[in-house]
C-alpha cells in the first residue's frame, strides 16, 4: 500500500513516527456514464467560463469568493504553508471509553503504520494500552485539506485512525419518529424475535447489491430476462407478523444447527 500521510503521533512526551494508509476500497463492476441514445462515452471536461478553454489539472486552483465578488485564489503551495500543527503531527487530545464516541460520527478509516525501527516500541505500547483499557485516543489531524477530529483504536494488533464528523455536521432529523402507542405484549414479542435472531457473523456476509448489479449486466448483455424480487408488504397485523417472524427465525436456526457437524 502507498502511504497518504507521514508524520508523528504525539501523546504526552511520547512521539511515534508513523504513516497513514487508506483502509478501505470500493468494489463493483466499474460502470461509466454514456449517452443513452447511442452509447457514446460522456466525458467531463474542466472548462474555464471566462476563456471558454479546457484547463489541465495542474492549472487548476481553488478560490474563496468575497461578498463583493473578489476572489482569493489558493494554490497547493498555499495549503502547504498553512500554520497548522496537525499538518505533520497527530495530536492526541485525550483518551475516552469506546462507548463515549457516538458511532454516527465515525467517518473514513486509515491504517497506521510505524515508521522506522525506533517507532516499534511506542507503537506496540499504544496498541496494548488502548486494548487493555478499552479506550480510544481522541486526536486532531490535517488530512486532504481538512482537519477533522479522529480516534485511534487497536484492531487486530494494529492501530486504526478513523476520522470523525464534527457534531455540527450532523443534520437535525426533525420530527421523523413515529410516536405510535405500543402494547407490552408487542414489546415482549419483539424481544423474543431479537433473541431468535441473535448473533450475526459479519465476515460471512457479502455485498448483495454488487452481485445483483453483476447479474443485471450479464442479463442485459445476453438478452435474458432478469427476475425482480417483490418488495415485502407492510404488516397489517403487527402482532401476527411478529409471531410469524419468530417461528420463521426458529425454523431457520434449527435448520442451520442440523447442518453443523
Amino acid at each position: 500500500m502507498r502511504a497518504i500521510w507521514s508524520g508523528t503521533i504525539s501523546f504526552g512526551l511520547v512521539a511515534l513516527p508513523c504513516q497513514l494508509y487508506t483502509a478501505t476500497e470500493e468494489h463493483g463492476p466499474g460502470l461509466h456514464t454514456v449517452h443513452a441514445a447511442c452509447g457514446g462515452r460522456i466525458r467531463h471536461r474542466r472548462v474555464c467560463e471566462l476563456e471558454n478553454i479546457e484547463v489541465q489539472q495542474d492549472q487548476i486552483a481553488r478560490a474563496w469568493e468575497a461578498p463583493d465578488g473578489r476572489q482569493v485564489i489558493l494554490r497547493d503551495t498555499d495549503f502547504d504553508a498553512l500554520p497548522l500543527p496537525t499538518k505533520r503531527v497527530i495530536e492526541v487530545l485525550g483518551f475516552v471509553g469506546v462507548s463515549e464516541v457516538d458511532p454516527i460520527l465515525y467517518s473514513r478509516p486509515y491504517w497506521i503504520g510505524a515508521s522506522g525501527a525506533g517507532a516499534q516500541r511506542p507503537y506496540a505500547l499504544l496498541v496494548e494500552a488502548l486494548a487493555r483499557t478499552d479506550r480510544v485516543a481522541i486526536c486532531k489531524v490535517a488530512i486532504r485539506s481538512r482537519e477533522p477530529l479522529a480516534t485511534i483504536r487497536p484492531r487486530h494488533g494494529m492501530l486504526l485512525l478513523q476520522s470523525l464528523l464534527w457534531p455540527e455536521e450532523m443534520r437535525d432529523p426533525g420530527d421523523l419518529s413515529s410516536p405510535a402507542p405500543l402494547t407490552e405484549r408487542e414489546l415482549e414479542m419483539a424481544e423474543v424475535l431479537m433473541d431468535a435472531l441473535a448473533g450475526v457473523d459479519i465476515d460471512q456476509l457479502h455485498d448483495e447489491y454488487t452481485a445483483a448489479l453483476n447479474s443485471l449486466v450479464d442479463a442485459k448483455a445476453s438478452g435474458a430476462e432478469l427476475t425482480v424480487r417483490p418488495e415485502p408488504a407492510p404488516a397489517v397485523d403487527l402482532m401476527a407478523a411478529l409471531e410469524a417472524s419468530v417461528q420463521a427465525a426458529k425454523r431457520a436456526r434449527e435448520g442451520g444447527d442440523e447442518g453443523q457437524p
